[in-house]
């Protein structure tokens, strides 16, 4: 499990995402680079991480579901997933 603080820090640079995205939008329209540069770092989409959900796991991550391959073989398998299933042929 990933440490509170690295969770933490990761829904942070979401938060600052979503606060600039509207005005990091307007200033590359424009081609103000100088004013985009003045912006946090961490306003910058990649320079966040994808994290599961549950565990804050950072590798093995499916979009999709927005959880670690781990927690979704267990909810898959527990029957908590709507419409998935173990594969079989």
């Amino acid at each position: 499990m990933a440490t509170k603080a690295w969770v933490n820090k990761q829904k942070r640079r979401e938060a600052l995402v979503k606060k600039y995205a509207e005005l990091r939008r307007q200033l590359k329209k424009e081609g103000n680079y100088a004013a985009l540069a003045k912006l946090p770092r961490d306003s910058s989409p990649t320079r966040s991480r994808n994290r599961c959900q549950i565990t804050g796991r950072a590798r093995g991550f499916y979009r999709k579901f927005k959880l670690s391959r781990i927690m979704l073989r267990e909810l898959a398998l527990a029957g908590q997933i709507p419409g998935l299933k173990k594969a079989s042929w």
